[in-house]
């Protein structure tokens, strides 16, 4: 779990990265998780856009793919959210 003061230092990293991950209607599927899983490995903090022909939100959405990967959630904004995994590998983010 992050503490408020770490969720405000991944925020203001976040804000410089584009969105490397579109939903759409077609949901989440177990292929989408499998990339986001790997990207989360890779990165650390990812940002992702939730598109308007999707059938559900974006806060649903967020919350399904943070459980499926064992992420969480930074911030979810109008349509786009923002996840944090720690890597094991390639640890690059250090958290205040």
């Amino acid at each position: 779990m992050l503490t408020g003061k770490q969720r405000s230092y991944l925020r203001s990293l976040a804000n410089n990265i584009q969105p490397i991950f579109q939903v759409g209607k077609g949901g989440v599927s177990d292929n989408m998780v499998k990339q986001f899983s790997d990207a989360l490995e890779a990165r650390e903090l990812i940002k992702a856009t939730v598109l308007k022909n999707a059938l559900t939100d974006t806060r649903e959405v967020c919350e399904e793919i943070a459980e499926r990967t064992g992420a969480e959630v930074i911030q979810v904004i109008g349509s786009k959210f923002v996840l944090y995994k720690e890597s094991k590998e390639n640890r690059v983010i250090e958290l205040p």
